[in-house]
């Protein structure tokens, strides 16, 4: 029966949605059916890697709409092999399966982690260690991973084989380290844990544990990856290899995909049959992937990137002292800022948002602004104008508070 209220929606009620709607996308900015423009400072959650309506990624998208959309994996899809060798070329990894989203992409990497260690004669290895804080997607699986209680509420025995250990705790993760223990799993930067980076030497002592132990270190690179930290990839600003890496977000501009990385050695089981997807690779993403690609590996481009970053954080530095009460700290890597609050963030992001500004809140009562990659000065200073008004609203609104 349908809902007796015109106004209730068929939607699923899982999202808190604002009041707010756009039509339409032009690089940092989208646009309300009304004609309002927004700057967009959470790219759809660090996804619009080159904003809205990239001229490159609308023209690869229209032109294989108009070939083939889809064939399945039962055949060769060719821009898929050319994307996934870019990929090879310019990481760490030798394999490459392609997905639809990042949750995907850390199913394929815990199950590969598994598989290494059953195709080793070792069934018995299973288990991943991971950290407080994370966040490795909605499945099943991943919310084991992810380990926090509010994700796994409600939904029956949490899936076995995840040992969380505190925050960057190197002494916890070596306790940790048992018999059955197959992986460690951790995002060089949490994203939703609010923007947390995890030291070069952590990361560093975390491959020698798992060179002395025989376990596969995992990357979840899937908010941080493609260019969002400055390199391509923010292993890279470590000097910390993974085996395996899970990517999504940015690779697709928009578009939904993701992608599993991993070494020979670190896929050897994964052989025809054990893993696969229906969706995953598709001629239309893929065509999009290698348009991001183009523009990401372009010279200078994640050069860009770092020069933004800077003169971001600059200004947000500016932005602290200005406002002491509001901000209490300004942490992240290239275009991934998070912004501590000293009044809780969701109500810094709609006082932004009262100032035509997007932005993402995440845990730690941080506040994140994930700006599309090709930013310049001009959007930096604009953004910088519209968080000083907004700390402004709120200021103001506490001194009527106080008076009254």
């Amino acid at each position: 029966m349908a809902n007796e209220s015109s106004t209730t929606s068929p939607l699923l009620p899982t999202f808190a949605r604002a009041e707010l709607s756009f039509e339409r996308g032009e690089g940092p900015w989208l646009i309300t059916p009304a004609g309002e423009r927004y700057l967009d400072f959470g790219a759809g959650i660090a996804v619009n890697a080159l904003g809205h309506s990239h001229p490159h990624l609308v023209q690869a998208l229209t032109e294989q709409a108009a070939r083939v959309w889809h064939v399945s994996n039962l055949y060769q899809i060719p821009e898929g092999e050319r994307l996934a060798q870019r990929l090879v070329d310019n990481t760490f990894a030798d394999h490459v399966f392609f997905t639809n989203s990042g949750a995907e992409a850390l199913e394929c990497a815990i199950k590969m982690a598994r598989k290494h260690h059953a195709a080793n004669g070792h069934p018995e290895r299973f288990r991943v260690i991971t950290f407080e804080g994370a966040f490795h997607g909605r499945t099943l699986a991943t919310i084991a991973a992810g380990g926090q209680k509010k994700y796994l509420e409600g939904f029956g025995p949490k899936v076995e084989g995840f040992d969380q250990v505190p925050f960057a705790d190197l002494k916890a993760v070596e306790a940790a380290i048992v018999p059955e223990t197959a992986a460690i799993l951790i995002e060089p930067i949490q994203g939703e844990g609010g923007v947390r980076a995890v030291p070069a030497p952590t990361l560093r002592a975390l491959r020698e544990l798992c060179d002395r132990h025989g376990l596969l270190l995992i990357f979840d690179e899937v908010q941080t990856g493609v260019g969002r930290t400055g390199k391509l990839f923010a292993y890279q600003r470590s000097g910390v290899t993974p085996d395996i890496m899970a990517i999504a977000k940015g690779i697709g501009g928009g578009f939904p995909m993701g992608a599993c990385l991993s070494t020979r050695d670190a896929g050897k089981g994964m052989t025809a049959g054990v893993h696969g997807t229906t969706f995953g690779g598709n001629p239309l993403a893929m065509a999009v992937g290698n348009a991001v690609l183009d523009v990401v590996l372009a010279p200078g481009f994640l050069d860009n990137v770092e020069r933004c970053s800077l003169l971001l954080k600059q200004r947000l530095a500016e932005l602290k002292d200005r406002h002491p009460s509001i901000i209490e700290e300004v942490r992240g890597e290239g275009l991934l800022i998070g912004v501590k609050c000293r009044v809780p963030n969701t109500d810094l992001a709609a006082a932004a948002r009262a100032q035509n500004m997007l932005s993402v809140p995440a845990g730690d009562n941080v506040l994140r602004l994930l700006p599309p990659l090709n930013i310049d000065e001009t959007v930096v200073s604009e953004a910088f104008s519209r968080l000083d008004a907004a700390c402004a609203a709120i200021e103001a609104a506490h001194m009527k508070g106080a008076a009254e």
